[in-house]
């Protein structure tokens, strides 16, 4: 897809992102207890999930006709192969937003053949708006935005996902969080990837890893980190982050010590 065409595109999808954004403000205070849905134990799931999700297929398929979808809540079919694909989680932290947390996001990516061509992450209760074209930069609110400098594990600020839904690779999550406990400035854990990767790409967070991921969860915020000077990968290094279920994001400074620890605990 030509650059000339990215921009205009990204515009028009932030301008759509945004209204779905308002709906999720204006029904916060309305769910109700016989509102939520259990798809497992830790994941929730309302008509909040669904209609913004309906919104936003609406809005994106009016603004690129060809793509196919690949969403968190398949209230439209998923064509994860296709070789365009908007991939969306309408609602990132929605168990944060069923609690009155205001820390939940909306994540869209766009993929062309392998590669992420547009990414957007929208802070819906800090009206803060992230997005990045490939070879365009990020930018938060019309304002460019880039990773931190710090430059030892030991200044770094880490965040993390705990492994509600995979506990399969709980002892060596353990061991990366043991280490990065000890070795690092602090740990934090929010609630919802997408913001977690959009803050690593403007200099709020060092380090972010986690596993047990989809893509919905990752598309958004990857193409930031990486237009803004950070560097993405699954835990062996490579390129598996989007569909491989783990990913480890970082400024420069920091992702090869990270890489290896990582890796050592993951992959020994």
């Amino acid at each position: 897809m030509p650059q000339s065409e990215l921009e205009p595109l990204r515009r028009h999808a932030c301008h759509a992102v945004r209204e779905v954004g308002a709906f999720l403000r204006q029904e916060a205070t309305k769910v109700q207890p016989h509102h939520i849905e259990e798809k497992h134990r830790s994941g929730l799931v309302t008509y909040v999930d669904r209609t913004a999700e309906q919104m936003l297929v609406e809005r994106l398929s009016l603004l690129l006709p060809e793509a196919s979808f690949f969403t968190e809540e398949e209230t439209v079919g998923r064509e994860p192969q296709a070789s365009l694909c908007w991939i969306i989680d309408p609602l990132d932290g929605t168990t944060n937003y069923l609690y009155g947390i205001p820390h939940y996001s909306i994540s869209v990516g766009l993929r062309s053949g392998d590669e992420l061509m547009l990414g957007i992450v929208y802070h819906v209760v800090h009206d803060e708006m992230f997005y990045a074209v490939r070879h365009g930069g990020a930018w938060c609110n019309e304002q460019p935005v880039r990773v931190s400098e710090r430059s030892a594990l030991a200044q770094a600020l880490v965040v993390t996902g705990f492994p509600y839904h995979d506990t399969s690779r709980m002892e060596p999550w353990i061991d990366v969080l043991r280490t990065v406990t000890t070795q690092g400035r602090a740990v934090r854990r929010f609630g919802s990837a997408a913001l977690d990767l959009a803050y690593v790409a403007c200099g709020r967070f060092d380090v972010f890893y986690e596993y047990g991921l989809n893509a919905w969860d990752v598309a958004g915020g990857a193409l930031l980190v990486h237009e803004a000077g950070g560097r993405i990968s699954d835990f062996q290094g490579g390129n598996g982050f989007l569909n491989g279920g783990e990913v480890l994001a970082c400024n420069a400074h920091v992702f090869e010590p990270m890489l290896q620890i990582v890796s050592a605990a993951f992959y020994p």
